[in-house]
């Protein structure tokens, strides 16, 4: 009995490294075919939480390979979290421009509001033509293209005519399908269950 048992295995394993030998195979073939480099425009949205988490992972990622990068926060202002006092300490690498003024329920002001993502665009197109980045982070630019804030025909002919080379990334919910379209990866975030809606409130090294 045992030795039958003893063969069974050996027989699945058996079957199981030939289907993992054809699916090797398979992907070294797929993956000959794919030899162009170039940046890419990525897109982050959805409803659900961790939209400028992964694009901060993309962040560290290029730090680690030393590459320069460029952030631009359309939507969070001066206020402390935690990756901002982590790039801090990447002076030489990492460019990080907080340019909002909260949520729009915060200032209540849609002409200041307006004003600060004007600036805050003027700032990225400049780190956008600047041959020295290699990624551009414009986070939260999803919400003020969706409040109007900013022309959408400008900023898609802006994103549309990046540098070859360079990585763009783009967050924030509601992402207009214009964009969308003009992407190269779209990811959306979909929301299952979000302790907020139980009452826990924004905690550091979670939220911020």
């Amino acid at each position: 009995m045992t030795a039958a048992i003893e063969e069974s295995e050996e027989e699945i394993n058996r079957r199981h490294n030939e289907k993992m030998a054809r699916r090797k195979a398979a992907r070294a073939k797929m993956l000959a075919t794919k030899t162009e480099e170039r940046g890419l425009l990525i897109v982050h949205t959805g409803t659900g939480k961790g939209k400028s988490t992964a694009a901060f992972g993309m962040v560290f990622r290029c730090i680690g390979h030393g590459m320069r990068v460029g952030i631009v926060q359309f939507v969070k202002g001066a206020w402390s979290t935690g990756e901002r006092i982590v790039l801090e300490k990447f002076p030489g690498l990492v460019t990080c421009k907080a340019m909002g003024e909260g949520f729009t329920w915060e200032t209540q002001d849609r002409a200041r509001d307006i004003a600060a993502a004007r600036a805050a665009w003027e700032t990225a197109k400049a780190m956008i033509a600047d041959p020295g980045y290699r990624l551009v982070l414009l986070d939260e630019l999803n919400i003020v293209l969706r409040y109007d804030y900013l022309p959408l025909g400008e900023v898609i002919e802006t994103l549309r005519a990046k540098p070859r080379d360079l990585h763009l990334v783009v967050t924030g919910r509601n992402a207009k399908p214009e964009l969308i379209e003009i992407a190269d990866l779209v990811t959306e975030m979909t929301l299952v269950k979000h302790p907020f809606r139980s009452g826990v409130k924004a905690q550091a090294g979670i939220e911020f």
